[in-house]
This record gives C-alpha cells, sequence and structure tokens, in this order.
C-alpha cells in the first residue's frame, strides 16, 4: 500500500504542463531520508507517465533547496544492523536498551549489505540522470550532498549565487561519494577534485564564470526565473523533448557516464566502510557518542584550516 509522505509536496499546473515536487522538510534544512526519496521517486515516475505534463520543477520549501541526505540517520539505512545505539537527549544510552542490542549496534553493516541497499538507493539518481521530461531546479540556501548531485542532474539549473554547495560528507565517509562521473562532466576534473578532496562548501557566486548552472542570480529571484525556464521549456513540443532527452542520455553514456551505473554504488559501498587512524575524525563513532549537533561542531573544528595571511 503506498503511503503519503507530507515532507514531499506535488502540485500540478496543467494549464502550463508542469508539475512541482518540494522538499517539505524545513526543520532539517530539508535533508530527506529513505521514505522521502522513494516518495519524490513515485511522484515523478507519476509524471514520466502523463502525457500532459513536459516540465518538472524541483523545489524546497522555505528558501532552501536541499541538505541531502539526513546525518540524524547515519547508517541507518542499512537497517538496525551497524546502526549506533539509541541515546537520550543528554547523549546517554536508553535504558531500554539490551545488552544483545548493545553488542549488535556496534558491528558494521556487512559489504554485501551495503551494495545491496547502496545499489538500490543509486537507481533513484540514474533514473533523475536520465528522466525523460525536462527537470527544472529551484537552487535557494543550501545545496549539499544528494542535494547538490540533483541540483546538477536537473536540465535546467537556476541558482542564488549565495547558495552554499558541495559535498561536505566526504570528511567522514570519503572522498568517492555520490555520481563521480557526473561531477567530473558537469564540474570538471579540477573543481571536481578540489570539492570531493576538501569537502568544502563553497558559494554558487564563486563558480558563475564557468556556467555549472543554467542561471546564477540574485537570491530573490530564484523563484521567478525558475518558473520563468519551466514554463519556456513547457512551451516545447512534448514528443520532441522525449526524443531529445534520450538522445541527450545516449551521448552522455557515451561520451560521460560509460560505467558510472555500477561505479557510484560501489565506491559508495565502499567508502562508508573507512578505518579511521588515530587523529582522523570518525563522523559515525562522534555521533554515537555526542549526538547529531555536537557530531557537526566537532567536524567543522576539526577540519578548520586557517587560510594564509
Amino acid at each position: 500500500m503506498t503511503t503519503t509522505d507530507d515532507r514531499v509536496l506535488f502540485d500540478v499546473d496543467r494549464d502550463k504542463r508542469i508539475a512541482t515536487i518540494a522538499f517539505n522538510n524545513p526543520s532539517r534544512r530539508n535533508s530527506y531520508d529513505a521514505a522521502m526519496r522513494e516518495t519524490v521517486g513515485r511522484y515523478l515516475d507519476q509524471v514520466a507517465e502523463d502525457d500532459d505534463l513536459t516540465v518538472v520543477l524541483l523545489r524546497g520549501v522555505e528558501g532552501v533547496f536541499s541538505t541531502g541526505a539526513d546525518m540524524n540517520n547515519a547508517y541507518g539505512w542499512y537497517g538496525d544492523v551497524g546502526a549506533p545505539p539509541a541515546r537520550s537527549a543528554g547523549g546517554r544510552l536508553r535504558e531500554e536498551q539490551t545488552d544483545e542490542t548493545r553488542i549488535r549496534s556496534k558491528r558494521r553493516p556487512s559489504q554485501r549489505r551495503r551494495l545491496t541497499v547502496d545499489r538500490k538507493s543509486f537507481g533513484f539518481y540514474h533514473n533523475l540522470m536520465g528522466y525523460p521530461k525536462v527537470t527544472v531546479g529551484e537552487i535557494s540556501g543550501y545545496a549539499l550532498g544528494g542535494g547538490f548531485e540533483m541540483a546538477l542532474m536537473t536540465d535546467i539549473s537556476v541558482i542564488g549565487r549565495d547558495t552554499k554547495i558541495g559535498m561536505p560528507a566526504t570528511r567522514f565517509l570519503g572522498p568517492a561519494l555520490g555520481s563521480l562521473h557526473m561531477f567530473f562532466h558537469r564540474l570538471g576534473p579540477v573543481l571536481a577534485r578540489r570539492l570531493l578532496l576538501t569537502g568544502d562548501i563553497i558559494d554558487a557566486g564563486a563558480v558563475e564564470h564557468l556556467g555549472v548552472f543554467t542561471d546564477t542570480c540574485d537570491p530573490g529571484s530564484v523563484t521567478a526565473r525558475a518558473r520563468y525556464w519551466a514554463e519556456k521549456a513547457a512551451k516545447m513540443p512534448a514528443d520532441g523533448v522525449v526524443i531529445a532527452k534520450e538522445a541527450f542520455r545516449l551521448v552522455e553514456q557515451s561520451q560521460a557516464y560509460a560505467g558510472e551505473e555500477v561505479a557510484s554504488y560501489l565506491f559508495h559501498a565502499y567508502g562508508t566502510n573507512l578505518q579511521f587512524a588515530p587523529g582522523e575524525f570518525n563522523f559515525v563513532k562522534t555521533r554515537a557518542q555526542h549526538g547529531t549537533k555536537e557530531a557537526f561542531r566537532l567536524r567543522d573544528e576539526h577540519f578548520y584550516v586557517p587560510e594564509p595571511e
């Protein structure tokens, strides 16, 4: 039975031939878990099968696109095995946990479990990259991690100059996260390596000259300009758009994405099974000891390096 997740909003403007899908999780800066991602996927499938719709507009509520996967559920996407033990607000283990649960919670997910889950998870991103309708991204506030990937995957992307972009999770899960082929294809090898090897978060305006996004504009103009591009694309012949999208996909697969469908989930599975040397920052361990909010603070403290004067 399909359930409705109110953390994802869906709206259709049939007169304009535009569907809008919006992340609606503002208390967590529109980060998403597996259930939200699956809901977005169902709406995308629904639009793909609707001959009267030509464009999908992806956005987030309250001026934030998405900060990616919800790290409050780190490792939770692999199931109970390997998940850190549940803690109270003060950071102490909940009393109702049994010794068996404590022992089980210390185990890392097996590699076969990682590969199974990651292969399914990355199916969403593969489908978005090969989506048959025009996708327009309204990118404001933050586009981090999976949110950054989705922003780059849209056909037409409108982004505010002050929007924060990057892959900060590479700092604690390794620089082989996400769709590597897409990063190198869309960002170029220099910027892709910089963002993945440092975990830097930068303003979109800093790369405006590179043409990474379709339209880089003032923050207050993002919503109106995204709608403008959506309406512009929606006037195109619907059959022509679908044929073009398949042609674009064929070209990109032959020129840039060969092997991506396997590489992305394979290296993500490896990357979430790192061994940490003394002095290296282990986010999952730190989160289990101190809670998510403090883990992020300690992360930023660990990775801070002052620029030379």
